[in-house]
């Protein structure tokens, strides 16, 4: 097995960034740092490859890495295993943005085993998927025991989405992308009958291979039942926050905004606007009805060299107490580190904690079980973000 290292430490200090030019006004807000703390981000595997994602069962100790041609590995007891938990890379379909993109653990995964994969398959469709671990292995999943519960045909390769989550609800949550090339040529969307630019929400332990839930905008008639919400152009990555019952969805723009959503995760139907808006702005014509649609509460431009935002999550784990509440995210061009808090409806001012410091671009942000925050490289390694020591600038 290949020993990971953690000598690598980097020192990234908190301060306050100013706004840019074309944020909304709900996150131009002046405040002071979180805290007095200074994080850095230490090594934890490397010799990966394209890892887009880290993310473990409930109450498990091991590290799931997803291998965007399509194997899954797992870190344990600080140790990269050389064997993989889940090798389908026979299956999917990898090259840009297509590949395998996530995996999700039931929630009752100590019980019934399953887990959920959302891969492009050779044809550049999109397959959520069931697996089961082995019986005789923890450490391996059972290739043989592939059960299809939903497939989305993807007119482009590019806007996949990818992600698969549970909610706190028990229901499997799916981001996917509007089906690619630019502006949505085919309105995807703003169409209720397509399950392209939506996030999705399904019962996987009812009904054969899933079941629509009750409370979703569209389970009578209307749009397709799948739907939660819609609106969406490519959702890298969104997040759940347990705490304050909270969805986050970064949402990738076309050419001008990165924005931010922030929604209860209760609310059903919610239209985040693409492709009528982009950001807070209208998309294309001259004026559009931005009341029907859900203004993000945090976007900026791409003045500044940024050009796609990476979603991450609320941090809610115990080893930076002083960050606690705060949502995480980056741009795979700049590869900084934000973060952002979200109270009584409004958003304070972004907090930068980190910039480019030879870390490679940052794909993706991940979770592990005890709430700890991951970083995904594309030069093949894993970060954890961790509280460095140092004086920290306010």
């Amino acid at each position: 097995m290949l020993r990971v290292s953690s000598s690598l430490v980097l020192a990234i200090t908190s301060m306050v960034c100013s706004a840019p030019r074309d944020e909304t006004p709900s996150a131009r807000a002046s405040e002071v740092p979180p805290s007095a703390v200074t994080l850095g981000i230490e090594e934890v595997a490397h010799g990966l490859d394209n890892p887009v994602y880290v993310t473990a069962p409930a109450g498990d100790a091991r590290i799931f890495v997803v291998e965007q041609p399509g194997r899954i590995r797992i870190i344990e007891n600080g140790a990269l295993l050389d064997k993989p938990f889940l090798d389908i890379k026979s299956k999917v379909g990898y090259g840009g943005e297509r590949g395998l993109l996530s995996v999700a653990f039931h929630p009752q995964y100590r019980a019934n085993g399953f887990l959920f994969v959302n891969y492009t398959n050779r044809k550049g469709d999109t397959q959520i998927e069931r697996y089961s671990v082995s019986l005789a292995d923890p450490n391996t999943a059972d290739p043989a025991s592939a059960k299809l519960i939903l497939a989305i045909d993807q007119p482009y390769s590019n806007h996949n989405g990818g992600h698969n989550l549970f909610g706190p609800d028990g229901m499997l949550y799916i981001g996917m992308g509007d089906g690619g090339s630019q502006g949505d040529p085919q309105g995807n969307g703003q169409n209720r009958n397509s399950l392209l630019g939506k996030l999705l929400r399904i019962n996987v332990d009812r009904g054969d291979p899933h079941s629509i839930p009750s409370g979703n905008p569209y389970a009578a008639g209307g749009g397709r039942g799948e739907i939660w919400a819609l609106g969406l152009r490519n959702p890298w990555r969104f997040a759940f926050d347990r705490i304050d019952g909270l969805i986050y969805i970064a949402d990738v723009g076309q050419n001008k905004f990165e924005e931010i959503n922030i929604a209860p995760m209760q609310s059903a139907g919610i239209n985040y606007g693409w492709n009528a808006m982009e950001g807070p702005d209208c998309f294309r014509v001259p004026l559009c009805n931005k009341s029907a649609y859900h203004i993000p509460e945090f976007s900026y431009d791409h003045s500044d060299g940024t050009c796609s935002i990476i979603g991450g999550f609320v941090y809610r784990g115990s080893k930076i107490p002083e960050v606690q509440g705060e949502y995480f995210f980056s741009d795979y061009c700049k590869s900084w580190v934000r973060s952002l808090a979200f109270a009584n409806g409004r958003v304070g001012a972004s907090h930068h904690w980190i910039d480019d410091g030879g870390h490679g671009s940052i794909v993706s942000f991940g979770e592990d079980a005890q709430g700890e925050l991951y970083i995904c490289s594309s030069n093949g390694r894993v970060y954890r973000i961790i509280k460095s020591p140092g004086t920290p600038l306010r």
